[in-house]
């Protein structure tokens, strides 16, 4: 699979993770014990996307990171 493919089904993954987090928390808000298995799984879920995320992204972080660094250095 290529980068890019990967990135998509990493974004689906988070998306949809982060929708079943939000809308069991929603829920455990009147009904505390029905969703609590659903949403804990889901949030553990989530993590794992958005660190994959993270890593995918790690040199454009690096790179943009260093950007804004360098160009805080020039305007003092």
């Amino acid at each position: 699979m290529n980068k890019s493919k990967l990135l998509y089904w990493t974004d689906v993954g988070m998306g949809l993770s982060f929708l079943v987090v939000f809308i069991t928390g929603i829920i455990k808000l009147e009904h505390p014990r029905e969703v609590m298995f659903l949403h804990d799984w889901s949030g553990v879920l989530m993590g794992i996307f958005v660190l994959l995320h993270l890593i995918l992204h790690l040199k454009w972080i690096f790179v943009m990171t260093k950007g804004l660094i360098i160009q805080g250095e020039v305007k003092k």
